[in-house]
This record gives C-alpha cells, sequence and structure tokens, in this order.
C-alpha cells in the first residue's frame, strides 16, 4: 500500500515538472518572439565557441554587453533554440514597447472573456446536475 502511495506520489511529481518546463518554454518562446518583433538577431549557437560561450551567459536573461564603443543587449537560450539573441539600444527600446502591448492586449483580452462570461446567464438554463 505505501508502495502505491510512493508510486502516485513520484508520478505526480514528475508530471508536475513536465507541466513547469513546459510553461518556461512557451515563456521563452514569446520572449523570443517579441525580440525578433523588435529586431533581435539571431545567432546559432552552431560551432563549439558559441556553445561554449552560451553556456556562460546566464540563460534567458536579457543583460547588456560592450564591445568597444558599442552596447548590445543580448538573450542567450541554450534549451529552446540554442542561440543567442542580439539586439542594440533601439531593439530593446522596441521589445520594452512591445511588451507593454502585448500586456495591455492580453488584459484586454481576459476583461472581454470575463464580461462574456458575465452576460451569459449560465443560471437561466437552470441547474446544470
Amino acid at each position: 500500500m505505501i508502495g502505491w502511495v510512493v508510486l502516485c506520489l513520484a508520478l505526480a511529481g514528475i508530471a508536475s515538472l513536465g507541466g513547469c518546463a513546459a510553461i518556461q518554454r512557451s515563456e521563452a518562446q514569446r520572449t523570443e518572439d517579441l525580440l525578433a518583433a523588435a529586431g533581435f538577431r539571431q545567432f546559432p549557437a552552431n560551432n563549439s565557441v558559441r556553445i561554449n560561450a552560451l553556456k556562460t551567459m546566464k540563460p534567458r536573461t536579457i543583460t547588456t554587453v560592450s564591445n568597444g564603443a558599442k552596447t548590445y543587449w543580448v538573450y542567450p537560450d541554450p534549451t529552446n533554440c540554442n542561440c543567442l539573441y542580439a539586439g542594440t539600444e533601439s531593439n530593446y527600446q522596441e521589445y520594452k514597447r512591445l511588451v507593454v502591448q502585448k500586456q495591455i492586449a492580453d488584459e484586454n483580452l481576459a476583461a472581454a472573456e470575463a464580461a462574456q462570461d458575465a452576460a451569459m446567464e449560465y443560471d437561466m438554463w437552470g441547474p446544470w446536475w
């Protein structure tokens, strides 16, 4: 009996970890879509030098890198695309604008769905059991 409980708990834990990984991949994909829309360029880690450089960077975090007189914003993703997104100041400002625009659109969609649910008046259909 205890063995079954342990097995069920282990399977539930594994399933929840898989769900977390799926959420992280989805969030990374949304970020990468916005970066691409903002004009960031994607550089694949397709040789040993790039692969090793990608491993040294904090994954899925936008940071700045200075290259002489220029500053670039980079977003390394060693998991989903095995690549690095790089952009300029203007690309980064456009990315921030797109993030705010997406948040507003998501909030408007949620409000519209809530209003639609409220207008449906499910009670008029009587009990559902």
